[in-house]
């Protein structure tokens, strides 16, 4: 048996309050199980693109949506993949729980916060690395399709076949102790079975972030 740890790839917009419950839940699990999280971008706004039936709050939501995502392609294009864990939590940080604005100066204190270069917000306002999200972007949705929102995580598949991927999973609280590790254990089984695509139901509360 191998001993190397379970790699986990995350896809996030830092926006997402969803994704944020579960990454905080993927660290927990990782904090009692050998698994290694790899973080890597995906977009909300490139998701959402062109689409006419959103609700007009949420249209005039997503250009604002655009920095966060900017600031990280462009942090781990500088300092490497690994960089993106750290600013994703700080951020996430400022953005669910100080209830902080997507702006500048919220992208430079989490970027200074995370050891990064805090002038990398200017990215923020500027497509030069649009096209570097779109792709990042792609690798994570090509995994589930287009019919599912952030986050997406992998995981290997059954008997190191090729690695499994959901949308999901959408829960709050974020899980800690045994419970992290239940529904970390679901998500290894339903992995198992071929030809599983959905388990869901209707939200009925918001994220609770404590």
């Amino acid at each position: 048996m191998s001993s190397s740890p379970t790699p986990v790839h995350f896809w996030f917009d830092p926006a997402c309050p969803w994704a944020w419950m579960t990454s905080r839940w993927v660290l927990e699990v990782a904090e009692q199980r050998p698994i290694e999280p790899h973080w890597h971008v995906m977009s909300l706004a490139v998701l959402n693109s062109g689409r006419e039936d959103l609700p007009e709050q949420y249209k005039a939501m997503m250009p604002t949506l655009w920095g966060a995502v900017r600031v990280c392609i462009a942090a781990e294009q500088k300092y490497g993949p690994e960089a993106l864990g750290p600013l994703y939590t700080e951020l996430g940080t400022r953005f669910h729980l100080q209830k902080a604005p997507r702006a500048r100066e919220t992208y430079a204190a989490a970027l200074e916060a995370a050891g990064l270069d805090p002038a990398l917000a200017d990215v923020a306002d500027t497509t030069d690395f649009d096209d570097a999200v779109r792709a990042s972007h792609k690798v994570g949705i090509d995994k589930v399709g287009q019919e599912v929102g952030t986050p997406v995580i992998a995981v290997p598949g059954p008997d190191g076949q090729d690695e499994i991927a959901f949308f999901g999973p959408v829960v709050t609280p974020a899980p800690k102790g045994e419970e992290a590790l239940k529904l970390w254990d679901g998500v290894l089984a339903v992995a198992s079975v071929d030809g599983f695509f959905e388990l869901k139901r209707t939200r009925t509360r918001d994220p609770i972030f404590d």
